[in-house]
């Protein structure tokens, strides 16, 4: 009668170590799990909420990075007010740092800075007892616009001459070379033609041909197609007549590669005996006349680590660009040429430019003026501090038609930043509030296992308590019966 109105007290079958200490230990360990995983669903609520902060942060970044570029758009045409329209956009990018200055929660910023953060997701229990704590990291994605601080340690040697930059012992944090802008030309080399002897030269898919009509001189030939070059109006193509016989054609295009094909019927006749500047070709009836721009093109396979730290040098003008984390050369390739356009020198403008075949990136940077690059250089060091995801933003100026072309490349990779951020966040904070929902489920789970294990019966409990209450009774009443037969017995006696 005792245990079940213990039972029915407290409400558990097993209450103490007393009833069953086998079961009682499990409960215990389990209940320590169910709180355990209450602490659990705060962090998590707490991660959320954070993140919810930093993604709808950068959804207003990005939202405010799109109305600059259609201000930047509305500048490319000259006819505009571009004094009214950098005013727009100055304004614009104090707003954006603004809202990158108020993202924080609980005073955690995820928009700033690049270390990660560890949000506790749960509690892992081995089988031997022993228990580790189970986190979820999340990437802070940088949206400021500072310029970062470059490192003082070289990890690589500079650049110079137009020579191939490598880190020591093949581990290359960046690896490039810098390639001359001279010679780039075709010259081709005519000789003297028979009667029907044919010609024919291939510009970017613009095919001249020439029949000879009875013994023309290399002269004739080449002068022929120097007219016929230059009638068709091909931009930033030139064709003049060098030494006897020689043609050259020039390539003025500041970031256009030029294809140029050449036949004939005697193979004597028509010969391309130079491009860019480097002698015959491989192919001597097909070849590229490279862009006028300089480039400074990246190894294909080499990584960047956070704080890697790259100089270009342009003559006298420096400018740097320090990698944050996860970036790629590509990153490194745009950030240069951000830092570039942010105050170039005169008459340079740059170009970031991919290899189809090799997947390797380039810097192209071009000056219309021939003496205005000199000596184009990287360096490369390390530990230094990264720039920010939305580094350049202060230096958009669309008051000339040189920044507002720049411009408008460089606010896409501004662009792309921030839908990057928001994106990160919104699949961080997917996983998070998925793993919240399972921890929930998770607790309702084991409090229902450890009241199986503990808890009473409580109707099987009350018909028991019945039961022994009526056994109680009829004892009761049967010692009162067997109390009175004695005086029924001595009554007889009287």
């Amino acid at each position: 009668m005792t245990q079940v109105q213990n039972e029915i007290s407290t409400g558990k079958s097993v209450a103490t170590a007393k009833d069953n200490a086998a079961v009682w230990a499990i409960s215990k360990v389990m209940e320590s799990d169910v709180k355990g995983f209450a602490g659990i669903s705060d962090s998590l609520s707490l991660g959320s909420s954070t993140l919810s902060v930093a993604r709808q942060a950068s959804e207003s970044v990005t939202d405010l990075l799109t109305e600059i570029k259609g201000k930047i758009v509305a500048a490319q045409e000259g006819n505009v007010d571009r004094e009214k329209i950098q005013t727009d956009i100055s304004a614009l990018r104090d707003q954006i740092k603004t809202v990158v200055g108020g993202a924080q929660f609980n005073g955690l910023n995820m928009v700033t800075g690049t270390d990660d953060v560890s949000i506790l997701s749960s509690l892992d229990r081995s089988n031997d007892g022993s228990v580790t704590a189970s986190q979820i990291t999340v990437n802070r994605m940088d949206l400021s616009a500072k310029a970062g601080v470059i490192g003082g340690t070289a990890i690589a040697g500079s650049v110079t001459d137009y020579g191939t930059i490598t880190a020591p012992g093949g581990v290359a944090a960046a690896s490039g070379v810098t390639t001359d802008s001279a010679g780039k030309a075709a010259e081709l080399t005519f000789a003297g033609a028979a009667d029907a002897d044919t010609y024919s030269i291939k510009i970017n898919g613009s095919e001249l041909n020439y029949t000879a009509v009875g013994t023309p001189s290399a002269d004739d030939v080449r002068d022929y197609f120097q007219g016929a070059i230059n009638a068709l109006g091909l931009e930033g193509i030139t064709a003049t007549a060098g030494a006897a016989g020689v043609l050259e054609i020039s390539n003025t295009n500041a970031f256009s590669s030029v294809s140029i094909a050449t036949n004939s019927s005697t193979d004597a006749n028509l010969e391309m005996t130079d491009i860019n500047g480097g002698g015959a070709p491989t192919d001597p009836d097909a070849a590229t006349i490279e862009q006028r721009a300089e480039t400074i093109d990246f190894s294909a396979t080499a990584g960047v680590k956070e704080g890697d730290s790259y100089k270009v040098t342009i003559g006298s003008q420096s400018f740097d660009y320090i990698a944050g984390k996860g970036e790629t050369l590509e990153d490194v390739a745009k950030g240069l040429k951000t830092a570039i356009d942010s105050n170039p020198p005169t008459g340079v403008t740059t170009q970031v430019q991919k290899d189809a075949t090799t997947g390797q990136w380039s810097l192209a940077v071009d000056s219309a003026e021939s003496d205005g690059l000199e000596a184009l250089t990287l360096s490369v060091t390390q530990d230094g501090t990264a720039s920010g995801g939305l580094f350049g933003l202060d230096n958009l100026d669309v008051t000339s038609n040189e920044g507002a072309a720049a411009a408008l490349t460089n606010i896409e990779t501004m662009i792309n930043s921030a839908i990057d951020a928001a994106a990160s966040f919104g699949s961080a904070q997917k996983r998070i509030d998925i793993q919240s929902d399972f921890v929930s489920k998770l607790s309702d789970a084991m409090e229902a296992g450890i009241g199986s294990m503990v808890d009473a019966d409580m109707e099987e409990t009350s018909a028991r308590l019945q039961a022994l209450q009526v056994q109680q009774q009829l004892g009761v009443q049967a010692l009162s019966i067997a109390n009175q037969s004695p005086q029924s017995i001595l009554s007889l006696f009287q």
